[in-house]
């Protein structure tokens, strides 16, 4: 299993950033995916999760209607569009298959 994420960048406040996270290695179609994000000195946490089809999303509360995750299983990928950002999202953020983790990538929110 391989989980690539790509994307992430320094962006000003209120910017908009699209991660996006290469899967191989299981049949992607068939599982749920998440993203989670780490911020220096805090615990890992749940950003967004989709179901296999895509049809069912869940978020955090603290990205509710500025975050949107999505999938495309013939390019066996899960994306994040961000929008609106905060510096309080500032955090690496991972891609999740079952116990697999990516190797994060970083986004920084500041003016």
């Amino acid at each position: 299993v391989q989980l690539v994420e790509s994307g992430g960048g320094l962006v000003q406040p209120g910017g908009s950033l699209r991660l996006s996270c290469a899967a191989s290695g299981f049949q992607f179609s068939w599982f749920a995916m998440s993203w989670y994000r780490q911020a220096p000195g805090k615990e890992r946490e749940l950003v967004a999760g989709i179901g296999n089809a895509g049809l069912k999303t869940n978020y955090a509360d603290s990205v509710k209607g500025r975050f949107t995750i999505s999938r495309d299983n013939a390019k066996n990928t899960v994306y994040l569009q961000m929008n609106s950002l905060k510096p309080e999202d500032t955090a690496v953020y991972y891609c999740r298959y079952a116990n697999f983790w990516g190797q994060g990538t970083q986004v920084t929110v500041s003016s």
